[in-house]
């Protein structure tokens, strides 16, 4: 394989060889492909495309460019992905409700990634708890207590490390042949036998329109099945955030009150309950994904997702007594201020991405690689859309660290809110469902 030619075939449209694109993934970890042909690469796929085939190509060179787990253990082994959104932690619900319904989950999860939240950052505001763990220490963890939440090992999927950070600097994140690639390059190589996928849709998406999200679904999808792992995917509504609360303690807060029962949130509850079933289904752990979805539910109400969330939880670090002490353990801001409205009507738009960017400057999230993120900042008790407003009435609460950072961020939530005449249809939660 010539790196140049590969790069010529694709940007005058041509298919190249599957054993090519293999090769270039094994050379962007090795070090065989430089920078530059890499960037060309990129820029080549964005522009012109792959083929499926091209596709599942690259996505198995890039799995196989490291270290893929193998498992030895008496049940299916599974996980979910979600394309990032606002106020989305259903991993912290989904991972310990499957593992009460007897599937293994090896979470790899990751960061806050502009606008949208990471998994990791929101598990981390847990006192004490660990998220960077060895192979050999989530191998044990699962055969503990059925799963971890944990990011990825240096070794996995290096090819993809190595892609990525060059697509955030050359202009080409947004091609979805390269974005499939790199969801399931990671994936694939934690030795999945099952994976659901939810695919964001909306102004607190990647995706903000129903075509490119559900372009994106199929692509996952097919590739992920020509990989050889079983998959589907639901497209859901990121029109407005997933929660109520978006932030990294805050939105612990509202999963520990999902799953304790103490305060229900429907929402998250709801996409939790759709996405397990699609997974106990496909693992065969459940007669069809509405035996499925029964199970999951069970798995919340009863309280056995609860007891599986605190088992991982000590096993990683945190405290022992986490699921029954949740309120004393995670950090709080020192300053909380009301967004008020600033006229009557209804709520009849929100900008989620805006609302994620205000989160960012709180310092929720990261404006930069390996700026520190202070857990106890964000946004609570967000108006939804359709919910009358009001001059003066708070529209969500705004957690910061100073009285000027709050400020800005009142400011910032005000502009992300759209108050008009009249009520609003809401979308359904899952859109469509792909495979």
């Amino acid at each position: 394989m010539i790196p140049a030619r590969l790069i010529a075939t694709i940007r005058d449209g041509g298919t190249p060889p599957a054993a090519d694109l293999a090769e270039f993934a094994a050379g962007l970890a090795s070090g065989a492909v430089s920078d530059a042909q890499a960037g060309a690469f990129a820029m080549a796929v964005l522009l012109k495309g792959l083929s499926e085939e091209g596709r599942i190509a690259l996505t198995r060179g890039m799995r196989d460019s490291g270290r893929v787990m193998t498992w030895d253990l008496p049940g299916p082994v599974v996980d979910k992905h979600s394309t990032g959104g606002i106020g989305d932690s259903v991993s912290l619900l989904l991972a310990p409700a499957l593992i009460a319904c007897g599937a293994y989950v090896p979470m790899i999860s990751g960061r806050g990634l502009g606008h949208t939240g990471g998994t990791l950052d929101k598990l981390e505001a847990i006192p004490g708890l660990r998220t960077q763990l060895t192979e050999a220490d989530i191998q044990a963890q699962l055969r503990y207590c059925g799963g971890a939440i944990v990011a990825a090992t240096a070794d996995l999927a290096p090819a993809d490390r190595r892609l990525y950070a060059i697509r955030d600097v050359t202009g080409t994140v947004e091609s979805i042949d390269l974005i499939t690639a790199s969801i399931l390059s990671k994936k694939l190589a934690a030795g999945l036998e099952a994976l659901v996928l939810d695919v964001k849709c909306g102004s607190g998406a990647f995706m903000k329109t129903p075509e490119r999200a559900e372009a994106l679904a199929r692509s996952l999808v097919a590739v992920a099945q020509g990989a050889g792992c079983m998959t589907s995917a639901l497209i859901t509504d990121m029109s407005q955030p997933l929660a109520t609360a978006a932030g990294n303690a805050l939105e612990v807060i509202e999963v520990m009150e999902t799953l304790t029962g103490t305060s229900v949130n429907t929402a998250l509850w709801d996409l939790t309950v759709a996405l397990g079933g699609e997974v106990l289904a496909m693992a065969g752990l459940a007669a069809d994904v509405a035996d499925g979805e029964a199970r999951i539910a069970q798995a919340l109400e009863g309280g056995a997702a609860a007891d599986m969330f605190g088992r991982m939880v000590a096993r990683q670090g945190g405290p022992s007594d986490f699921v029954e002490r949740w309120p004393d353990r995670l950090p709080a801001a020192p300053v909380v201020a009301e967004v008020p409205a600033l006229e009557d009507g209804h709520v009849v738009a929100i900008d989620g991405e805006a609302l994620g960017f205000a989160v960012v400057g709180l310092g929720g999230g990261r404006r930069r690689e390996g700026d520190r993120i202070n857990p106890s900042v964000g946004l609570s008790d967000l108006a939804g859309l359709g919910e009358e407003a009001g001059v003066g009435v708070p529209l969500a609460l705004v957690h910061a660290a100073t009285e000027d950072a709050a400020a800005e961020a009142v400011r910032a939530v005000q502009a992300a809110y759209r108050i008009g005449p009249g009520e609003v249809e809401e979308l359904p939660l899952v859109m469509k469902r792909i495979g």
